[in-house]
């Protein structure tokens, strides 16, 4: 059975922090530093008491009011997110209730960051083609901003929160073709969170400042820059060669290729080193950041809304990050 994207929208947190902010707290930082560095202008930033399952919920709602969408149709949740409200219950199971789905719909919680979305992709074709739903909603949102130290001006200007929803159908505008999906877990020190989880219930206090000033430690956000960034180098133009060669697609065939977005520094590094041409690579995160596994949703939306992708386009998707994990696919919009 075909299964194919239907519709999709986002949802932004209501502040937001700009480069202007961050020079402020940052003094050694210029404005345009950090606009040529990471790419980003501006990012959104949940309140104290914003969660994920809210954003969600906001971007769920947004999608049904936006493409008039009966929610009675949707017959199962999946919910990607790396910043659940509790240990449990499911998160998808509130957000169920919280939408007013049918208690027919089966609902489930998947843990992944930047891959997130190919991946949750991956399942609900899998559903689908099971015969085990019809119409499944794929949300994804992170509030990774909590996480991150404050002091911590490097992470800060990259990441921010949103959400993303998608409706994953037998019919609709792309129909999703072969993936490609990947695991190496000998890098998962190098993006991590040690505190909360059941080996670090608790806060270990550890803080301490490297050579540069930038704050380590086990309670907060750890991200290292240089083996991230030699594990993207290495793993994505694989990635890609493995998509086109399992679609049977040659690289002149694809007319947009909308990866994670990173950072401007990076996705400028990958280009390049995959020699995709200039016009055929997307970017949106000038103002949102990096927000995990919501970002190929909206630079896909976004991108239709540009009118970048036109009829009987193929669209290759590649995700990219924590674990380490990666995955890509192809869209072929109709």
């Amino acid at each position: 059975m075909n299964t194919y994207i239907k519709a999709i929208s986002y949802y932004l947190p209501l502040k937001i922090v700009s480069n202007e902010d961050l020079v402020a707290e940052f003094p050694e930082w210029t404005v345009e530093k950090v606009a040529s560095k990471v790419g980003v202008i501006e990012r959104h930033v949940v309140s104290e008491n914003e969660t994920a399952s809210d954003l969600a919920t906001f971007a769920a709602e947004k999608l049904f009011s936006e493409y008039s969408i009966d929610r009675n149709i949707i017959d199962f949740v999946l919910f990607c997110t790396q910043s659940p409200d509790y240990f449990f219950p499911t998160s998808a199971c509130i957000i169920q209730n919280r939408l007013g789905l049918p208690t027919s719909c089966g609902a489930l919680d998947f843990n992944l960051g930047c891959s997130g979305f190919v991946y949750g992709l991956s399942l609900a074709k899998g559903l689908i083609s099971a015969n085990i739903a019809k119409n499944v909603l794929l949300l994804t949102a992170e509030t990774y901003t909590k996480h991150i130290h404050p002091k911590d001006k490097g992470n800060r200007t990259i990441f921010g929160d949103a959400s993303a929803a998608t409706l994953i159908s037998t019919d609709g505008f792309a129909s999703i073709e072969d993936f490609c999906l990947g695991t190496d877990g000998r890098g998962a020190e190098n993006l991590m969170i040690k505190k909360g989880g059941l080996r670090h219930p608790i806060s270990k206090n550890d803080l301490v400042f490297d050579e540069s000033g930038n704050p380590i430690s086990s309670d907060f956000l750890y991200m290292n820059g240089g083996e991230i960034f030699n594990f993207t180098s290495e793993a994505v133009p694989i990635l890609v060669d493995q998509v086109l060669a399992k679609n049977n697609l040659l690289k002149d065939e694809i007319q947009l290729y909308v990866f994670h977005q990173a950072n401007k520094y990076m996705m400028n590094y990958l280009r390049k080193l995959i020699d995709i041409e200039p016009t055929k690579f997307y970017y949106f995160l000038e103002k949102v950041g990096n927000t995990v596994s919501s970002t190929i949703p909206i630079a896909l939306y976004e991108a239709m809304h540009e009118n970048r992708i036109p009829n009987n386009s193929n669209v290759l998707l590649a995700g990219f990050g924590v674990g380490y994990s990666w995955g890509g696919t192809i869209l072929k919009y109709q």
